[in-house]
């Protein structure tokens, strides 16, 4: 079974400029990720799909393989989906991973565990890296142009919270799926869909200068 990992990192990222470089522990994120695959053994190849020359150099540099991404999946309206299809196309595999390039508190650890956890269970087609809410979903509060609020599920508005429905959210770090359904389904919540709990610790979902801040703090911690 051949297996391989996806970063998609573009450099034109427009809330967080350059984002997927930025410095954590003077090393660019990127290269905190490219060095938890390698280490984790677990991968026939680590790809990092860009468009930029500067994203490419670190990705090399950290001992990651360049795939070249066309512009048109260099836009604010290109999706994750679509980067990672492009690449597949160009690549026999079985299984593959794909890893978020701002994900640099993921641990080797959960990487694998995670693996393990997929190739486990052959009915499984993709395994989500996700998280807790810090709020009940379900109590979302609607909010129109006047603040004016509405309760957006008011179905749960005299129902206990012991009672709501066990909720979890994708948080930016990682999703494993088999090759041939994705392709097909084209999508990360497709048939047998399962969730993976990431250690809070290893969270941070970054795009703002005030993310970026967290992200630090919760990298000296």
């Amino acid at each position: 079974m051949r297996n391989i990992a996806i970063i998609p990192a573009r450099g034109n990222s427009k809330r967080l400029p350059k984002k997927n470089i930025l410095l954590l522990d003077q090393k660019p994120l990127l290269k905190w990720v490219v060095e938890t695959c390698l280490e984790s053994k677990i991968f026939d190849k680590v790809i990092v799909s860009t468009e930029d020359e500067e994203v490419q150099k670190v990705a090399t540099q950290a001992g990651a393989l360049f795939y070249k991404r066309n512009l048109a999946l260099a836009l604010d309206t290109s999706t994750v989906v679509e980067v990672c299809e492009d690449v597949l196309k160009n690549e026999e595999c079985d299984v593959f991973c794909c890893i978020y390039a701002t994900a640099a508190l993921l641990s080797v650890k959960t990487l694998k565990l995670s693996f393990e956890q997929f190739i486990a269970s052959k009915s499984t087609n993709i395994l989500l890296g996700v998280s807790k809410y810090n709020y009940a979903p379900v109590e979302a509060i609607s909010v129109d142009e006047k603040d004016i609020g509405s309760l957006l599920l008011p179905q749960y508005e005299k129902i206990k919270s012991q009672f709501h429905p066990k909720t979890r959210v994708s948080n930016g770090t990682f999703c494993w799926a088999r090759v041939e359904n994705f392709l097909k389904e084209k999508t990360f919540y497709g048939t047998n869909f399962k969730v993976y709990d990431v250690p809070e610790e290893e969270v941070c979902d970054l795009d703002t200068v005030k993310d970026y801040e967290s992200l630090k703090k919760k990298f000296k911690k």
